[in-house]
């Protein structure tokens, strides 16, 4: 059976035409439209840190795109099921603002100008939420694809937060690097290669490689999760015995990666190791009673692991007024 996918090429023309896109109510969880502006921040704590959740927008991809190791029809029925659209995807973009006694880290940059148009909001967002840009000390990029690092830099090519540290995995970055990878990789993943290359290269960006276990700052350190891109990482925060993992993209539905853990994606560069890593994950988070955020999941993207035999359940977290 031939599994029709979303090519890199797909979603690049996809973005020049998002805000074309208007599903139904009824295909978006039987919900319509907000008559008015959303809350783009979400405030908790996590021991002694003070964690916020920001919005850098959303963008929309052909579900097609979703668990192409599987029948499609298997696919469509289980976004059925859950009240979800089978035509089109509605990705949030979750980032998480880690403040501790002495650093302000960020993880991930978002995509600033250069994707789609209903992304590129983290920074308004975080003026909104009455967070100086400025105050960052530290930037983490989880991985390098564009709505992770092109935000970077802006419409001057210079870096947006000149003062931070940045850390990206070692193994992304000399997998991004390596000579030639332009002329190497498909047409249609050209523009992702040199998205990423001049992202790297951003003027006043001098570079962290970091491996499995690095510490940022104390309470956060990054581990290996590769799959979704070869050097991914996810982003670990521990304090007052509790923990939370950024997951970045080893897990992008927020019920799909849960239930059909085997199911990957058309964006993810090793299927197989996507899912290895995505049990690992999983496991350990269900058995440590871990919170974890999803950059993808519904905002704010923050909740538990609930193990159900070989299968899992996300748990939203409780919100707190």
């Amino acid at each position: 059976m031939s599994i029709i996918k979303p090519s890199r090429r797909d979603i690049l023309k996809l973005a020049a035409i998002a805000p074309g896109f208007a599903l139904p109510a009824a295909a978006r969880a039987q919900l319509g439209a907000p008559g008015g502006e959303q809350p783009a921040h979400f405030r908790f704590t996590l021991g002694d840190i003070k964690l916020t959740v920001l919005s850098d927008g959303y963008f929309q991809v052909p579900s097609s795109g979703l668990g192409v190791n599987a029948d499609p029809e298997d696919v469509k029925a289980f976004l059925t099921r859950y009240f979800l659209p089978a035509d089109m995807g509605y990705s949030h973009t979750n980032h998480l603002l880690i403040e501790t006694a002495d650093a302000t880290v960020l993880v991930d940059v978002g995509s600033g100008s250069r994707f789609f148009d209903t992304v590129g909001r983290l920074n308004g967002n975080m003026e909104a939420a009455g967070i100086d840009p400025s105050s960052i000390t530290h930037v983490v990029l989880t991985h390098a694809h564009p709505d992770h690092i092109w935000g970077i830099r802006d419409d001057f090519d210079e870096a947006i937060y000149p003062d931070a540290e940045y850390v990206l995995g070692e193994a992304e970055h000399a997998y991004w690097m390596q000579d030639d990878l332009v002329n190497q990789v498909p047409p249609e993943d050209q523009q992702f290669v040199l998205g990423a290359v001049n992202s790297i290269n951003c003027d006043g960006v001098d570079w962290i490689l970091a491996k499995d276990g690095y510490e940022v700052v104390p309470g956060v350190r990054v581990i290996d999760t590769p799959g979704h891109t070869p050097g991914h990482m996810s982003v670990v925060l521990e304090s007052g015995g509790e923990q939370l993992i950024a997951l970045g993209d080893s897990m992008t539905h927020a019920y799909m990666s849960f239930r059909q853990p085997e199911w990957y994606n058309g964006t993810d560069a090793n299927g197989e190791l996507t899912v290895a890593t995505r049990k690992r994950l999983l496991d350990m988070a269900a058995a440590d009673r871990m919170a974890v955020l999803g950059y993808h999941f519904p905002f704010p993207g923050v909740g538990h692991v609930v193990r159900d035999g070989e299968r899992f359940s996300f748990v939203p977290a409780l919100w707190q007024f």
